[in-house]
């Protein structure tokens, strides 16, 4: 056995993907903190039923659990930090106005969420709680936007989905909860024959209503259709009128490009307004976000909340190519006070200067310096290597 091969899924960052990765960490960590958004930093592990509590089992599968050998009890590895996020929110900051909240880290995934995706994406998102208003939706999406363009992806657009349709749905025809996850399953698989299976009982207008939102897929003419043919609810007609608004809002930030009534992801936590974004040839999300405002009520403390978050790895992948820095080499001489000197000034100034320690002449070219420290005259200058 090779005991160098890792999981599968798992994979190290080499230097320049490194760069890349920690570069855009710092622009978009820095963009955060320009909107006002403060910097929090949860752990890695805690006990399951915290990370797992408000989200039902949407990330239990993706979970990897391991026992506390302290206290015995079932920990878990984050599989997402939102969760995190929310009981910072309602236990330890515990203010009543309106937070904005960022982070950045690391997270565990028991099985891959895509074809080719790492098990351990490094997730770095925003999130606002406190306010409940499509005005905060608006702001976390355009702040989205603002950290794909630094990423420099290049037109970018949304999809929008709000899972209040169908939970309105649900609760209105006292849909029992056996048959709500089958039809939630069905529909977030677009399987239509096995939707008009699960239907066939229902009444002909939840039928119907339930047999139309695969349908309700595409332009700003889906919202009209729906509202034409839904029940006429007032949960379902706040929903489309906060998708309508978010829209036009939006529209000369970043387009929508189509809206999506069967869109139910994170339908066990998610409360609102959903959406994911994408660029032209990546077939998967670069960025998922939306409302959830009943995350923090297992935490004791139900606050309104909406952010995003993306894979800081995925979106580097994605960006163009970060060009090698420049480097300077310096020769070996510990006793060299005026070659010290230089050397820390032209580091504070942002340059890399390497030592070429002894013995390694044949190898130099490795460092990867295209200038170097020569003595001339009594004083050390930088000249092309």
């Amino acid at each position: 056995m090779r005991r160098w091969v890792l999981p599968e899924y798992i994979e190290d960052i080499l230097p320049a993907q490194a760069l890349a990765v920690e570069g855009l960490r710092r622009r978009v960590l820095d963009l955060f903190r320009s909107h006002g958004y403060e910097l929090v930093m949860p752990p890695m592990l805690e006990y399951l039923e915290s990370l797992l509590t408000g989200t039902g089992h949407d990330l239990d599968l993706r979970t990897f659990k391991l026992v506390d050998q302290l206290s015995g009890r079932l920990l878990g590895l984050r599989a997402d930090i939102t969760p995190q996020v929310a009981r910072i929110d309602a236990h330890l900051l515990n203010r009543e106005g309106v937070t904005r909240l960022c982070y950045a880290g690391s997270v565990a995934h028991a099985q891959p969420s895509g074809l080719n995706r790492t098990r351990e994406p490094l997730q770095i998102g925003a999130e606002i709680y406190g306010h409940g208003g499509v005005e905060s939706d608006v702001e976390i999406q355009t702040l989205m936007a603002s950290a794909l363009r630094i990423a420099g992806v290049r037109d970018p657009y949304l999809d929008l989905g709000h899972v209040a349709v169908f939970r309105s749905l649900m609760r209105r025809g006292a849909i029992p909860p056996e048959l709500e996850s089958e039809l939630f399953r069905a529909l977030q698989s677009k399987d239509v024959p096995a939707l008009r299976e699960l239907v066939a009982t229902l009444d002909a207008p939840m039928r119907d209503a339930l047999l139309l939102l695969p349908e309700l897929y595409g332009g700003a003419e889906i919202l009209r259709e729906a509202r034409q043919r839904l029940p006429d609810f007032p949960e379902v007609r706040r929903a489309l009128k906060d998708m309508e608004t978010i829209a036009a809002q939006l529209s000369r930030v970043v387009p929508v490009h189509c809206f999506d009534l069967a869109e139910l992801r994170g339908y066990h936590y998610h409360s609102g307004v959903v959406f994911a974004a994408y660029t032209k040839g990546h077939p998967s999300a670069i960025a998922l976000g939306g409302r959830y405002d009943e995350v923090g009520l297992a935490f004791g403390r139900a606050r309104p909340a909406t952010g995003f978050s993306l894979d800081l790895r995925e979106l580097a992948a994605l960006a163009p190519p970060v060009a090698a820095a420049s480097r300077i080499l310096a020769p070996h001489g510990p006793e060299d006070e005026p070659l010290r000197r230089k050397v820390d000034a032209l580091r504070s100034q942002g340059e890399i200067v390497i030592v070429d320690l002894p013995g390694h002449a044949a190898t130099r070219a490795e460092l990867g310096c295209d200038r170097q420290l020569v003595k001339r005259g009594g004083d050390w200058q930088v000249e092309t290597l």
